[in-house]
């Protein structure tokens, strides 16, 4: 077509490229606006199956709004009769471009990227739309970041290959399992594809290697999705956890839509953007010291700096001395309790007990007690647990929700441990059975008794890092997001108004309660999930910080 050309109201200034269709930057004549017009070409008119395609694109878009979905503003045909779509001109680059250019930010610009598309996903699931193709290609950045979600259904047809299958190729690495073997497409292909896409947006690779489609298609059918490449980018471990559970194998595996998603991930974001150390506040407040002349200050600041001066030439090393580095304490005292050192380095981890690497970490010797919750209440105004028990300052700490322990923890100063650190601060290195062992040895440990315990009492169980009661008296929650079964789904239905879904926050509680009738054998890696509002006589909690 020789430029420049006209559609319409619309004067087409610039190729842009295509296939099948062709996209020109054009200008609206009317109001003077930059847009971008995809036509479809002589060939792709001939296509039945291409031009079905465009003309669902341009019905489906077209009738969604959203901040994060590439507009649609007109539909019509040309004079020779070839269906065309006017569309919102672009300016920025796709998501695959950006992630091979090392153009997607730090963490927090990833997670930024990243909720932007949960939201697109979300928002046209309500619409009853199903993308079915989500890939870095259909996901455009501007230079401010903001992201626009494109190419609906499966009508992508600027110069794309097609397999003998009929799949674009490039397409088959973010296919669900249910995809490749023609199963009911639902919406939850669009979360498993967005899984892939979020483990490639925080590693730079896709988590499943292949040079053929049938390759590819045996992975994602048979191959368990790993994902030490996150660990190694420094992923959190709750975006570990959210691909994990994106990319299940089976569909009811996966968050039960996106609302669960993005609220995940902006409480990510929000835990980024928080204050790295908040400590409590004294319980008595000091005295305001009297005011010093301003002689005397400068008098006292002139002989710090010089003390200091005198010091430094006096004990500075050598030029070619290295400064050395500090062993990290054993244990630390906090004011919310004492903590105790998990070193750097790797243990078995879970049932099949593989080398897990962590960095350096202290946990909490104790299980949080009554006494630090109360300090906390009176600090900063938070509710008392319900049926909190006066008079019993070291007991567990119960009752309390996973927004309870998260506001506990900022407010310490600490953080919530992830599953792997639990575990690993629970099971040592070496993969046993039990903190203390292989041996059940029930005296070892609060459970069965159907009463607690202070939270320093059976030292005997002790894990090998001198934590107390990692199993028994009271379950406690991690950092874990995970997903209900129909059983937990069903009993929490019962006990909760209104009614638990899948879709909803559930986390982990880890190490059985004396309320349990007995010591399970696998309760060293395993795990039971809860909703994350859901509070109970028998649930817990203990802290961890990072060593520095």
């Amino acid at each position: 077509m020789q430029l420049p050309a006209r559609i319409g109201k619309y004067e087409l200034e610039e190729f842009l490229g295509g296939g099948m269709s062709h996209v020109y930057r054009a200008r609206d004549t009317v109001i003077g606006r930059t847009v971008a017009v995809k036509i479809l070409t002589e060939a792709g008119c001939e296509d039945a199956e291409a031009k079905a395609r465009f003309l669902a694109e341009a019905r489906m878009a077209g009738n969604i709004s959203h901040d994060n979905v590439l507009s649609i503003y007109d539909f019509g045909e040309d004079e020779q009769h070839h269906p065309y779509m006017v569309m919102e001109f672009l300016r920025g680059e796709d998501l695959r471009h950006a992630i091979k250019g090392g153009r997607t930010g730090d963490l927090r610009g990833k997670l930024k990227i990243a909720v932007q598309v949960a939201r697109a996903l979300f928002y046209i699931h309500t619409q009853k739309i199903i993308h079915r193709d989500i890939k870095p290609e259909n996901v455009h950045i501007n230079q401010a970041g903001v992201v626009k979600l494109m190419d609906f259904g499966i009508a992508k047809t600027e110069g794309l290959a097609m397999t003998r299958a009929g799949y674009v190729l490039g397409t088959p690495y973010y296919m669900a399992p249910e995809q490749v073997t023609g199963q009911g497409i639902t919406e939850q292909v669009d979360v498993y594809a967005f899984g892939v896409l979020l483990f490639e947006l925080m590693t730079g690779v896709k988590p499943i290697d292949g040079d053929t489609v049938e390759r590819i298609f045996y992975s994602i059918l048979n191959e368990p999705l790993k994902l030490e490449p996150l660990y190694q980018a420094g992923a959190p471990q709750a975006v570990c956890d959210l691909v994990a559970r994106c990319t299940a194998k089976s569909p009811n595996d996966r968050p039960q839509g996106f609302s669960g998603v993005v609220a995940q991930l902006e409480r990510v974001l929000a835990d980024l953007d928080a204050p790295t150390s908040v400590m409590p506040q004294a319980a008595v407040a000091q005295a305001p010291a009297p005011a010093r002349p301003a002689w005397l200050i400068a008098l006292a600041m002139a002989s710090v700096v010089a003390l200091i001066v005198g010091v430094y030439f006096v004990t500075r090393p050598k030029p070619a001395a290295k400064e050395e580095a500090h062993p990290l304490a054993p244990a630390i005292s906090t004011t919310t309790g004492d903590m105790v050192l998990v070193p750097a380095g790797s243990f078995l981890f879970g049932e099949k007990k593989e080398s897990v690497s962590l960095p350096a970490f202290y946990v909490d010797k104790t299980e949080v007690s009554n006494a630090a919750s109360a300090a906390f209440c009176q600090a900063t105004g938070h509710p008392l647990p319900p049926d909190f028990p006066p008079g019993k300052p070291d007991l567990p700490v119960v009752n309390v929700s996973i927004l309870d322990a998260q506001a506990f923890v900022k407010w310490a100063g600490k953080r919530l441990p992830t599953g792997r650190e639990w575990e690993k601060a629970a099971r040592g290195t070496d993969g046993r059975n039990f903190p203390w062992g292989n041996d059940a040895a029930p005296p070892k440990a609060n459970v069965g008794t159907q009463q607690m315990q202070p939270v320093n009492a059976y030292a005997a169980g002790a894990s090998p890092f001198g934590a107390l009661q990692m199993v028994g008296n009271v379950w406690e929650l991690v950092d874990q997001l995970s997903t209900p079964g129909d059983h937990a789904l069903a009993y929490f239905a019962a006990v909760l108004t209104p009614a638990p879904t899948r879709e909803d926050p559930w986390y982990t509680i880890r190490g059985a309660s004396f309320s349990d009738a007995r010591l399970p054998a696998n309760i060293i890696w395993d795990s039971t999930t809860v909703p994350a509002r859901w509070k109970n006589s028998n649930i817990g909690f203990r802290c961890v910080k990072d060593a520095q």
